[in-house]
């Protein structure tokens, strides 16, 4: 029986690699009875290759964002597939530093097996877990109190060993000693797919590349704002489709517009002018 803990993954506070992923953004996405061929078809990634260890992901990845001029915008990415021996078979392991956008298509990626995913959106306080299953998703959270999907309370027993504070009831547990959620979430993954996440595993593979492009938007016409306060105040605005991209065009002119220095002249002339006149 898999008894792992957050205890064992603390070493990922120390570790170069996850201060990377963490700092990038990143997902780790791990999916059960796929190849890595056929993972990242199902993304849509265009192949490039193989890359040794993180550190042929990396390069690969840094390497495409430099031809993409380092756009805040573009967000495609090169992402890392690779075979890992796990729960009833083997495994592939996904790991993209995407922001924290995860893998798409892992819905069908999930029929007939299981899918567990978790990730980080970098430097930000973002960071999401996600368990499929049979074409559908489960169980997702970001704080294991507030869970979402088909089946979100299916999981606290799990959550409460690996070391998420939780009540029985799948609440808060205050009493409950403080632990580290990353850490935690890795131990929650390794209990449903079998699969030990180390620095060394991730390092030492030699991963299948692809480019990934970006996802096409979902189709909608307006955006629209409601929240009514404690106080009774309500703040309704609606933006039509047309006014959000319009919007987003001038904030990507502003971003890529380049930044023009002035000096006051006429501060210059009188300070030369005074100093003429000493």
């Amino acid at each position: 029986m898999n008894l792992v803990t957050a205890h064992d993954y603390a070493w990922i506070r120390t570790s170069p690699l996850f201060r990377h992923m963490m700092e990038s953004g990143y997902t780790l996405t791990l999916i059960q009875e796929r190849s890595p061929q056929e993972v990242l078809r199902a993304m849509g990634a265009e192949p490039c290759g193989t890359g040794e260890g993180t550190g042929g992901l990396i390069e690969a990845d840094e390497a495409h964002r430099a031809e993409a001029g380092y756009d805040y915008w573009d967000e495609s990415y090169v992402a890392g597939a690779f075979k890992a021996p796990g729960e009833n078979g083997d495994w592939t392991v996904v790991l993209g530093f995407d922001g924290g956008l995860g893998v798409p298509c892992v819905e069908t990626l999930s029929e007939g097996g299981r899918v567990v995913a978790h990730s980080s959106n970098g430097g930000k306080p973002i960071h999401l877990f996600h368990w499929f299953e049979g074409g559908e998703l489960r169980t997702t959270f970001e704080g294991p109190s507030v869970r979402d999907g088909n089946s979100p309370d299916e999981l606290v027993p799990l959550l409460r060993e690996v070391g998420f504070p939780l009540t029985p009831e799948g609440e808060h547990d205050e009493s409950a000693p403080v632990v580290d959620g990353k850490a935690a979430v890795l131990a929650l993954a390794e209990r449903l797919t079998g699969i030990r996440v180390t620095e060394s595993l991730l390092q030492d593979a030699t991963y299948e590349l692809g480019l990934v492009p970006e996802q096409p938007a979902g189709e909608w016409t307006r955006l629209v704002i409601d929240i009514t306060d404690a106080h009774g105040e309500r703040l309704y605005k609606e933006w039509t489709y047309e006014e959000v991209v319009a919007a987003s065009d001038r904030g990507r002119a502003e971003a890529n517009a380049p930044i023009a220095i002035t000096y006051n002249e006429p501060l210059a002339m009188d300070c030369s002018e005074r100093k003429t006149g000493e």
